[in-house]
């Protein structure tokens, strides 16, 4: 197991880190920086990872390659966030899920971000169960889009979720209630869509280009519609909306 010192590198790109102290363990106010636990099997994308998150001011505490090693990792350092691939040794099916879930359970204040090189909205829903709070599923080649990746990882960190657009995509697709949908607009589709990636009224609002206001009135609309009551936390909102797209 690799196992990292304090790192002493300056600050990358400041971020959202600073806070994230009510949710995770040991983060300082005065620098927001993380404390992140890895498990990748594969050598160069774990390098990666640990060479990305550090770049941006965050202290790696461990780097492992096995499902084991991660849940050990994780009881040692007891980082803000652990991330995770899917499929880990020994048979690389779903080790590292396995390893998320008993985090999830026995570390209930440390967020859990998994990786995956496929879509399987199957592993979504387990990881999901009971609650969004502070979990993630991002694709691998949304790592190579940096600023993305590092606010998933941040907002998971702080209780948050973060889940693929092509993960989301899936599932509004594959919802066995696609009549409620139905009655949705384009506009409140799109909006439904960023709502269960995890985005809060403001990223709704940046990513569409339009005002605060004109967000706050399709979400009323959206969950008007789906006969959802409205949360007052983004990771609550994406639970209801992934309880109701059958997930």
């Amino acid at each position: 197991m690799q196992v990292k010192g304090e790192w002493g590198g300056g600050w990358g790109a400041p971020g959202r880190a600073g806070k994230h102290s009510e949710r995770g363990h040991g983060v300082s106010e005065s620098t927001g920086r993380l404390r992140v636990v890895i498990g990748e099997d594969a050598a160069l994308f774990r390098a990666g990872l640990e060479r990305l998150i550090e770049d941006h001011g965050h202290r790696v505490c461990a780097a492992v390659a096995d499902g084991d090693s991660l849940l050990a990792a994780v009881a040692e350092h007891q980082p803000d966030v652990a991330v995770a691939d899917i499929r880990m040794p020994p048979t690389h099916t779903d080790e590292g899920l396995r390893a998320a879930l008993e985090i999830r359970r026995e570390h209930p204040r440390t967020g859990v971000l998994v990786l995956s090189q496929y879509i399987e909205t199957k592993y979504t829903a387990r990881l999901l169960a009971g609650n969004a709070a502070g979990a993630g599923y991002l694709l691998k080649e949304r790592v190579a889009d940096v600023a993305e990746f590092t606010d998933a990882l941040e907002r998971v960190a702080a209780g948050g979720t973060a889940l693929d657009p092509e993960v989301v995509g899936q599932l509004l697709r594959a919802s066995r209630r696609f009549d409620g949908l139905a009655a949705l607009t384009a506009r409140e589709r799109h909006v439904l869509a960023l709502m269960a990636e995890g985005r809060s009224n403001a990223g709704i609002a940046a990513a569409l280009v339009v005002s605060g206001g004109t967000v706050e009135k399709h979400v009323a609309g959206i969950f008007d519609k789906l006969g959802l009551p409205p949360g007052e936390a983004d990771n609550r909102r994406v639970l209801a909306v992934l309880r109701y797209l059958g997930s």
